[in-house]
């Protein structure tokens, strides 16, 4: 039994009253650990670390700074096999997937705001012959980092990297759901030579770990990634404290096929978009609008693929699908496959649980699923499932394709596949989501704006963006 401990002040602690939660393999549906199930006190024990190290950490000079979080990235590239068969049992996922895209990712958010804060400069304003005013960005303090499941290690480094970069002390609280790599991360700082209490890692539930974070007095900066109903009641929460708060939340992603785009490429990058990660993630496309005279022969190819996509143990090396995370998000997807047939759509492929045979015969195992005939309006179109499904609907003029795309309360993501250069433009200014991807999907610049519109969140995430988050500005005026 792999039971996790906390990390406080630089060192892993059991939960003060000694009670845990299971943590319980997808693959599997096995409990094969257990993380604390921490409290109030466990939170005072951090947080006082917390005000230990940090005018001590935000004294530290930029370039010792970033030698440590190159340090940590460093760690999480030599640990790369340890933690992608860590990250795959944890949550289920194809641990081909772990090993090139969730791991090597983490190491690379510490390894780009290692560079990013000593670039990040202060603005400075003359008043011609009368004074000069510049701008200072320091250090909040301590700040909260809540990080979701799909993308465990991804998403926690994410938050923590700009935080520690700009020289604040990090409370982070990883989703009880996938724990083990933000566990293992504590003793990666460790070795980095990271000083004590500048980042403590606790666990548990959001009902208790997480609301505790977001309303401790000394914590005066929140960033949350996860689901737009819990994102508006942190916000519900937070608006009296006058904290600063960050929230990336839900998706309902359209991808708007075009009769002129590069077919077999558009097929390949479309299908990856719909099911990596078992649809797990919040760029996913999940609203597929097809120009009519492409729509039959699009949505053929597409079926033919995903046919072939077959649920298996996401510890094989030839895994290209792997368990949805967890007993109750499997039953919440299959739930709205079965809304959907009553909403009048037609599944042309999968909508069933898959059970594996051997070590998985208990796994939470789902099929690619690919539904149409649904109208615009339809739950299944309008509420965010964040599972392998898809719909597919034609359209006839790309003011249609426009008002189909925008007709949701969410706005994270889109995607354009035309070669047709004025309306990628054109569209692409029009859509309501925070990114648009051009003839491709998930392409990371780490320097550009993250994040979306309307009830996909509030603020933005990377680059600059981040380490302004991160701190207060503070103007400094000077009369000759």
């Amino acid at each position: 039994m792999d039971i996790l401990q906390n990390f406080i002040d630089g060192c892993y602690q059991d939960p003060i009253r000694k009670k845990y939660l299971d943590n319980i393999e997808p693959a599997t549906g096995l409990v094969y650990g257990q993380i604390p199930n921490s409290c109030q006190d466990d939170i005072e024990l951090a947080i006082s670390a917390a005000e230990k190290a940090f005018p001590q950490w935000q004294a530290t000079p930029l370039e010792q700074r970033a030698d440590i979080l190159y340090a940590i990235a460093q760690g999480i590239e030599s640990q790369l096999d340890e933690l992608a068969l860590a990250e795959s049992i944890d949550n289920g996922k194809p641990i081909s997937l772990a090993k090139t895209v969730d791991i090597p990712r983490a190491a690379s958010n510490f390894k780009f705001f290692a560079h990013a804060c000593s670039q990040f400069a202060s603005e400075s304003h003359s008043m011609t012959s009368t004074a000069t005013n510049y701008t200072l960005r320091q250090a909040i303090g301590i700040v909260g980092c809540i990080s979701p499941w799909n993308l465990p290690l991804y998403l926690f480094t994410w938050k923590i990297a700009p935080a520690l970069a700009a020289g604040n002390c990090v409370i982070a609280k990883p989703s009880e759901v996938t724990p083990k790599t933000a566990a293992l991360l504590g003793e990666i700082c460790q070795t980095a030579g990271l000083p004590k209490g500048v980042l403590n890692i606790l666990h548990g539930t959001g009902t208790n770990v997480g609301s505790a974070i977001c309303n401790h007095k000394k914590i005066k900066a929140i960033s949350f990634t996860g689901g737009t109903i819990t994102g508006a009641a942190i916000a519900t929460q937070l608006a009296p404290q006058f904290k600063k708060l960050s929230l990336e939340l839900g998706g309902k992603n359209p991808a708007l096929v075009f009769a002129d785009c590069d077919f077999d490429a558009t097929v390949e990058q479309v299908f990856r978009a719909s099911f990596a990660n078992q649809g797990q993630i919040c760029l996913c496309a999940s609203r597929i609008y097809i120009e009519r005279p492409l729509f039959e022969k699009f949505k053929r190819a597409l079926v033919a693929k995903t046919q072939a996509l077959q649920p298996e143990d996401p510890l094989a090396q030839s895994s290209k699908m792997g368990a949805i995370v967890s007993k109750a998000h499997l039953d919440k997807v299959l739930g709205y496959i079965e809304l959907a047939k009553s909403e009048g759509g037609k599944v042309l492929i999968g909508g069933e649980q898959v059970h594996l045979t051997g070590r998985c015969a208990k796994g939470y195992f789902l099929q690619p699923t690919i539904i149409e005939g649904l109208t615009n309006k339809a739950q299944c179109n309008q509420e965010e499932i964040f599972g392998p499904v898809i719909t597919l609907h034609a359209f006839d003029t790309d003011e249609e394709a426009l008002a189909l795309a925008n007709e949701s309360q969410y706005g994270l993501a889109a995607t354009l596949w035309t070669n047709n250069l004025g309306r990628a433009h054109r569209l692409s200014e029009q859509l309501n989501t925070g990114i648009v991807w051009v003839n491709c999907w998930l392409l990371r610049d780490l320097r550009t704006p993250f994040g979306g519109m309307n009830n996909s969140g509030l603020g933005r995430e990377g680059g600059f963006e981040a380490m302004r988050f991160f701190t207060e500005s503070k103007n400094i005026c000077i009369k000759y």
